[in-house]
């Protein structure tokens, strides 16, 4: 009887250390950076705000928010998968590295905004 549950209580924990694992390694890497990688993107939205195309932008439309972002799934390869999105009221602008050293941040596309249908999430009520 106790070796019955000593095996059941083992297979359990390999099961959920095999869990985490594979959940870490697998996944989770994919989509959330590390230090190193954070500290690139914080620098990338520096850039971006430096950019031509960011003044353009700035220049016409309303920014309502800057936010930054890793997919190493999308099958570019390092530092393409790094990108900065600027959301304005009647879209969002996409922007990322121009070449392999980072050099100079570019505008590579255009999505949805939020913004068009939902208000601003500032000010708290």
């Amino acid at each position: 009887m106790k070796k019955k549950v000593v095996k059941i209580l083992l297979v359990m924990s390999v099961g959920m250390n095999a869990y985490w694992l594979v959940k870490h390694y697998a996944f989770d890497r994919m989509y959330d950076p590390d230090e190193k990688e954070q500290i690139i993107l914080n620098e990338m939205i520096q850039r971006t705000i430096e950019s031509k195309d960011y003044q353009e932008i700035a220049k016409t439309k309303d920014i309502k928010a800057i936010e930054s972002s890793m997919d190493k799934n999308k099958g570019g390869r390092y530092p393409y998968y790094f990108n900065v999105s600027v959301r304005t009221t009647e879209g969002t602008y996409l922007f990322g590295c121009s070449d392999e050293q980072c050099t100079d941040i570019e505008k590579y596309g255009e999505t949805y905004s939020i913004y068009q249908d939902e208000k601003p999430r500032l000010p708290l009520e």
